[in-house]
């Protein structure tokens, strides 16, 4: 039996992880958009709203999201040739 091809498909489930007072999503789940994974939240429409608000609201996050700081490269060359600043602060000064 082939593997099931899950490439733009999503799926979002209730959220029974809620916390009084606090303004978390009604719905979390998942969702790929050509290969690569996202986290999804969603929002009903909360009552008294108006009968156009839309049904859900979402909110989509890449799941291997990494904070900037990791995403830089160790050590690089600018753009004049030069090492980068990490390199040149590597001396054998034994002070």
């Amino acid at each position: 039996m082939p593997d099931f091809d899950n490439t733009n498909r999503g799926s979002i489930w209730k959220n029974d992880k809620m916390r009084d007072g606090k303004q978390d999503p009604d719905f979390t789940g998942s969702l790929n958009v050509d290969g690569i994974e996202y986290w999804v939240s969603a929002w009903k429409r909360k009552e008294g709203a108006a009968a156009k608000a839309p049904a859900l609201s979402f909110t989509v996050k890449p799941k291997e999201a990494k904070p900037a700081a990791q995403r830089r490269p160790a050590v690089s060359d600018n753009a004049r040739g030069r090492p980068a600043i990490r390199d040149e602060m590597n001396d054998d000064i034994p002070f």
